[in-house]
């Protein structure tokens, strides 16, 4: 009986044959990642092992949830990361102005490649099965013991192929593809289980589109989402993975939980409504009166260079509605500077948005875009569950880049095409 692509990564790391779902494995990683938020109680359980970190080259600690930082406490929380590095010389650690949100900056810099296998202590760690990779987030305790052991336990997860056929129409991304699967599936309709991307509507969806997608696969209750290994892959590696990588494939015989099929060509720009992921309805079905007070381009889901290119299409020559505010967020420093260079900044600024500085801040209600009662954005971001963003009855709508920048320039929820 054959394995799919993340049986045959766990198999590979825990130096087995072959595994099952429901077996109890311990795998050696390849990383564990931390945030400013995750690491300090992650540093606790380190402390209480009493060994050095397993590798210092491969832990990755980037300060980006409150950072810059917004009050003491937050600065107090980077203050014990950097000192940790010091004292360890953490050779990966992401200082203010040469940083990035840390699902961003990962992929972009390397550090992370097909075939491998690492833990985070932030949910959306699963962001880089799109490059072929075993990834998923954990909690502070076993980031903290991995720090020191380089290696951690499992339960193989079933996994559940998700078919993509046809090719996507113009406004289709990979946020609408993420979206109208949880929008079938559920919250927990992949609950942990691994969503396998396969079939060849697969061509169609360029990286950026992937990283998006297996970065939301833990909003349908995934434990990892991954791509196969091909050659936007390869393209997008070369330069960036300056090692040895092996890929991985499913075995033709590889049994799956469940198979979804999902028609590209058939797909339009999903909106997901408050309070869940999976309250999801096309752009067509919306009703046209739902005004908005603020919108959010950036985050880990849609912080990358082309959801910015996507915004900037919709925005140039445009100008945001009156009262509403648009806060543009690049996901790191490279696509910050990517987007100046390119003049996509200038089009945001022309078009009256706040460009920041790239932080976590808005998405997990944190800072740089707080919303008090009765308030709605449209955010592409990845949750919007009730109070996520702000106060508890305030109101986020998910979309993708197109669909926020539509909704921006009119005031209200609207699709691309309306501009």
């Amino acid at each position: 009986m054959g394995m799919t692509i993340t049986e045959k990564n766990m198999a590979r790391h825990a130096g087995l044959d072959v595994v099952k779902p429901g077996q109890i494995i311990e795998c050696q990683l390849d990383a564990v990642l931390m945030n400013d938020i995750t690491f300090p109680p992650a540093r606790k359980e380190f402390l209480k092992i009493g060994k050095p970190v397993f590798d210092r080259h491969k832990i990755y600690l980037v300060p980006d949830h409150f950072t810059p930082n917004k009050d003491i406490q937050s600065a107090t929380q980077a203050k014990v990361m950097r000192d940790f590095v010091r004292e360890h010389g953490i050779t990966n650690y992401f200082e203010v102005g040469r940083m990035g949100i840390e699902h961003v900056i990962l992929p972009e810099k390397g550090l992370i490649g097909p075939g491998e296998m690492m833990i985070g202590a932030d949910s959306h760690t699963c962001t880089y099965g799109a490059v072929n990779a075993f990834s998923t987030g954990v909690g502070s305790t076993d980031a903290g013991v991995a720090m020191a052991e380089g290696k951690t336990w499992f339960k193989v997860p079933e996994t559940i192929k998700v078919e993509l056929i046809g090719k996507p129409n113009k406004w289709v991304t990979g946020k609408d593809v993420i979206l109208d699967l949880i929008g079938q599936i559920g919250v927990d309709g992949a609950r942990y289980m691994a969503l396998e991307f396969a079939g060849e509507g697969v061509q169609h969806m360029t990286m950026a589109d992937r990283l998006t997608i297996c970065n939301m696969a833990i909003e349908a209750g995934g434990k990892c989402g991954v791509f196969p290994y091909d050659a936007i892959t390869e393209e997008y590696i070369k330069g960036r993975v300056n090692r040895p990588v092996e890929p991985i494939a499913p075995d033709a015989d590889a049994v799956y939980a469940q198979t979804i099929t999902i028609d590209l060509s058939k797909l339009q720009p999903v909106v997901a409504f408050p309070h869940l992921p999976s309250n999801t309805h096309y752009i067509n079905e919306i009703d046209k009166d739902i005004k908005i007070d603020q919108v959010i381009i950036g985050s880990c889901t849609n912080g990358r260079y082309e959801d910015l290119v996507a915004a900037a299409e919709i925005f140039k020559g445009r100008k945001v509605a009156p009262f509403v505010r648009c806060i543009v967020i690049p996901g790191s420093q490279d696509v910050y500077d990517q987007a100046l260079k390119e003049g996509l900044l200038d089009i945001f600024i022309q078009s009256d948005c706040a460009v920041s500085t790239p932080t976590c801040g808005p998405c997990l209600g944190g800072y740089m875009g707080i919303m008090a009662e009765g308030e709605r954005t449209v955010s592409t971001t990845n949750r919007n569950f009730r109070g996520r963003m702000g106060h508890v009855d305030s109101e986020v709508y998910l979309a993708s880049p197109y669909v926020a920048a539509a909704s921006a320039v009119l005031g209200r929820i609207a699709g691309p095409g309306e501009v």
